[in-house]
């Protein structure tokens, strides 16, 4: 087991039209401006902070610029976390705190290329977004709040921005770095009030610098956020748009456990989604009592946290001589309530929440799910599955049936993305199809997972194909066609 440490540590119908959002703006042609480069260090002992690491996989995530407005904005976020107490009321004005930025905001989209990003953010990149939720916070909601938070509007247009740079392929130059860097410096004077607009401009950043981030560097890249979300006392049952906010940055911090492949839990941990004063003996119930089937699709993103939490939690004890309390005693009793939870959630999902269809063709099942939030849900349920099976005490016995088998799940997890082809689910498709892909055997289903993630870089500009290379150094081989 001391090996395997060792090897760890390596849309809904209506689209709101431009005008309906923002009417007061013409947008004509302009030449785009420099961008201009901001940024300090930041360096302290804290439990959100891991060692700063700057692995960029494309020219601007290599960018001394870029990379100095990223520790500058980190630094901001844990400055104010740390001068802020939960329980500090909001500023409600504090969006006229930003001085003579509001009374330009009219001629914003006047510039360059930015009238298509806010097209590109509203149509393209709001949909990922908002795949949980129903109420579309970032499609509706945040555009329309824009109108009036420069630094929201600002951020985005920096993601608009750069998920057409990273589609394109765009080299050289990057009108993203300047929108990034312009949202940051609006953001500075605002930080300290907990503010919508304020936060969900954050966790838009967080989601900008997500789209190059390396293993490496993506807890690094979400700390800052996991510490505003613990200081203002914002969680997954917050209500509003603070929610909606919330669960996206809770689907990254997922993502973040799966890449640390057994080492860590989420950055925030899955206590802390929950309503300070409740149990989370009652979680179940907690997501189940909501009417929509968005909390019921959150609900299996908190399971699988859970199941990175107990299986980090068991290394550590193991591995570390961590004093965490995770003996085999505690261990077995955690694994049986996590899988009993787990099968209840397939058993009892609402209608929303199961296939409308499916075939058995190829070497994948394939199901269809119409509704969006079916689709990742369902994915890290079966994720979660192969998580525990792989870690099932040895004195343990379950009944034999098609879901104690991990391939079965596994196979499940490559057929849903083959089956879907919401973008936003297929980003939070590659760290299942790595937990997935580890356990093929055939080189036709391998060459198969390897075509995917390819088509999910492609289409979305999300950096995955490092999960290529990581597969490949399991299988053994280099899968032919790889570039």
């Amino acid at each position: 087991m001391a090996e395997e440490s060792n090897k760890r540590r390596r849309f809904n119908d209506h689209e709101p039209a431009l005008d309906e959002l923002f009417p007061a703006f013409l947008p004509t042609p302009a030449a785009a401006t420099n961008p201009g480069a901001a940024g300090y260090g930041f360096e302290h002992l804290d439990p959100f902070l891991s060692p700063a690491t700057s692995w960029g996989l494309d020219e601007l995530a290599q960018d001394p610029s870029y990379l100095a407005s990223q520790d500058e904005l980190r630094a901001l976020l844990f400055s104010t976390a740390r001068s802020v107490a939960p329980t500090r009321a909001g500023t409600p004005t504090a969006n006229e705190q930003s001085y003579e930025a509001s009374q330009n905001l009219k001629h914003v989209l006047t510039k360059g290329r930015r009238a298509q990003y806010l097209k590109n953010y509203i149509s393209g990149v709001a949909p990922w977004l908002d795949m949980f939720d129903s109420n579309r916070a970032f499609g509706i909601q945040l555009p329309a709040m824009a109108k009036d938070s420069p630094p929201l509007l600002y951020a985005i247009l920096a993601i608009g921005a750069r998920q057409l740079e990273r589609k394109e392929k765009a080299r050289s130059s990057f009108d993203s770095l300047e929108l990034y860097q312009e949202a940051i410096r609006l953001l500075t004077p605002l930080l300290q009030a907990r503010d919508t607009h304020v936060i969900s401009a954050c966790v838009i950043l967080c989601c900008l610098e997500m789209f190059a981030a390396s293993t490496q560097d993506w807890r690094h890249h979400l700390e800052g956020c996991a510490a505003i979300f613990d200081a203002f006392g914002v969680n997954g049952f917050s209500g509003g748009v603070l929610q909606a906010v919330f669960w996206c940055y809770a689907r990254m911090d997922v993502c973040g456990a799966l890449i640390s492949d057994g080492t860590e839990s989420t950055l925030l941990k899955p206590s802390k989604w929950l309503p300070q004063e409740l149990s989370e003996d009652i979680a179940e119930r907690l997501f189940r009592e909501d009417s929509l089937p968005d909390m019921y699709a959150n609900f299996a993103v908190y399971l699988c946290a859970k199941t990175c939490e107990l299986i980090s939690d068991r290394n550590k004890f193991v591995e570390l001589g961590e004093t965490n309390g995770c003996d085999m005693q505690q261990f077995q009793t955690r694994w049986t309530q996590l899988w009993n939870l787990l099968s209840n959630w397939s058993l009892y999902r609402p209608s929303a929440m199961l296939p409308v269809g499916g075939s058995t063709s190829g070497p994948f099942p394939q199901m269809f799910f119409a509704h969006h939030a079916a689709i990742s849900s369902n994915q890290l349920y079966h994720t979660a599955c192969v998580l525990l099976l792989g870690c099932m005490p040895k004195q343990m016995e379950l009944s034999r049936s098609p879901t104690t088998s991990v391939l079965w799940h596994a196979r499940r997890i490559c057929g849903i993305s083959l089956a879907n082809p919401h973008e936003g689910c297929l980003n939070n498709a590659i760290q299942p199809l790595w937990v997935a892909g580890k356990l093929l055997t055939h080189s036709t289903e391998q060459a198969l997972v390897v075509k995917t993630i390819r088509h999910i870089e492609t289409m979305t500009g999300w950096t995955a194909c490092w999960r290529i290379r990581d597969l490949e150094n399991v299988w053994g081989y280099k899968v032919r066609g790889d570039t």
